[in-house]
């Protein structure tokens, strides 16, 4: 009996240290591994930084495209961009003409 006494002493005490411990460590590995950890974080930031890289290439290749539509609405119309663009969608021109061939335009 005094040996069962004994136990159940020891284990009190050993209970509230292990709870504790076991406490401490699930918060621990949450604080890494979960859905909000630091992992989760450090993922979320790669993405943020591959998005902006994406946005910016997105955005330099916009520019030219923009300014080229500019040129074309509005009150005022760029009368030799127009012209430009008509001859070379309807593939004609002037037999003065001299054409200078451009595969990249801006």
């Amino acid at each position: 009996m005094d040996v069962l006494y004994a136990l159940r002493a020891r284990a009190r005490q050993i209970v509230g240290p292990v709870f504790g411990f076991t406490l401490c460590a699930y918060f621990a590995y949450h604080l890494v591994e979960g859905d909000r950890g630091l992992l989760a974080l450090w993922n979320l930031q790669t993405q943020v930084r591959d998005a902006r890289a994406t946005l910016s290439r997105l955005e330099a290749a916009r520019a030219p495209l923009a300014r080229r539509v500019d040129l074309l609405q509005g009150n005022h119309i760029d009368r030799d961009f127009l012209d430009e663009r008509v001859r070379a969608m309807l593939n004609v021109g002037a037999p003065d003409d001299i054409v200078i061939y451009n595969p990249h335009p801006e």
